[in-house]
């Protein structure tokens, strides 16, 4: 019996919650995949998975097991990718982001870090919400959150920090707020998923709520800065989306000098595969290009309006 295989295949049917699933997955039929499982409990002297025709459980010796195995698969992954990837960087990735950050930054670093290493294959799969790595087979998911699966590995590429913007018309309209509370009398554009209707803002030491009056939600960023450009109102957007507009004055800040949550943008994978040498070039190519104290397109707008992020 190959162990490491069994090993890897005792993995798979775990993440993936059957064995027909898992035999998908490795390219190999149930029937094999149960034999791997099989060869495995009598090597070990031990049931790892409870089976029944409906679903699967880990036994005790299953759950004491699973991180060693996982562990030893990764290792031999880390031995197998340093002794045959020496020389070109070469595989395929698939990658997922929200549709605006693609657009902005992720799209022009993939095809840079491509000028770097020709055979690297990228896929871009481009989504406003959040996607299942194993169903979606997801090799890197770039995420704005503070908050990430404990089942998954994170690296912070950069901090994205947020502004909240108007149109000059829109201004010169229904007037420049002073301070927080006069955006309760503005109508607002809203990204409707996963926000709610209001806005944190902190000054110093001070921070404040306000509700949102909300006219027109959308549930993609590029929308919500469209209906800003149009002068639908007040919305609160990524600088990472908006540093061009805020150049040309097609979006003016409002309320400058105080500051909304800050959120990580992250490189995400699944934490049962190791990285691939590609991967793991990818990751580094992006934490050094967004990374530093002040992302990139931060820098770029200090320089235009004078003020540190």
């Amino acid at each position: 019996m190959d162990r490491l295989t069994a090993m890897r295949v005792f993995v798979e049917i775990v993440d993936r919650g059957s064995l027909s699933a898992a035999g998908n997955a490795l390219s190999i039929s149930r029937a094999m995949t149960s034999r791997y499982l099989e060869q495995l409990e009598s090597w070990l002297g031990v049931r790892l998975l409870h089976r029944t025709t409906r679903r699967l459980a880990l036994s005790d010796a299953g759950e004491q097991a699973l991180k060693s195995f996982r562990e030893m698969v990764a290792l031999a992954e880390d031995v197998h990718a340093q002794a045959t990837q020496q020389g070109e960087v070469h595989g395929r990735l698939r990658i997922t982001s929200s549709p605006s950050f693609a657009q902005a930054q992720l799209t022009a670093a993939v095809v840079d870090f491509q000028q770097l290493h020709a055979k690297v294959e990228i896929d871009l799969v481009m989504v406003d919400r959040t996607v299942d790595l194993v169903q979606d087979r997801i090799d890197l998911a770039i995420r704005l959150s503070n908050r990430i699966d404990d089942a998954l590995v994170a690296r912070r590429l950069a901090v994205c920090h947020s502004v909240l913007c108007a149109s000059p018309a829109y201004l010169a309209r229904a007037g420049v707020p002073k301070k927080p509370e006069d955006l309760e009398a503005h109508r607002c554009v809203i990204h409707s998923a996963g926000f709610s209707p209001s806005y944190t803002l902190r000054l110093g030491n001070q921070t404040t709520t306000v509700a949102a009056h909300t006219m027109l939600m959308a549930n993609e960023t590029s929308i919500v800065r469209a209906g800003a450009l149009a002068g639908a109102g007040i919305a609160m957007l990524p600088t990472y989306y908006v540093a061009e507009e805020l150049k040309n004055k097609s979006l003016q800040l409002v309320l400058p000098n105080y500051a909304l949550e800050p959120i990580d943008i992250q490189a995400v994978y699944l934490s049962r595969r190791h990285q691939p040498l590609h991967l793991r070039k990818l990751i580094d190519f992006l934490a050094e290009r967004f990374g530093g104290p002040v992302a990139s397109w931060d820098r770029s707008r200090s320089k235009v309006t004078g003020k540190s992020t």
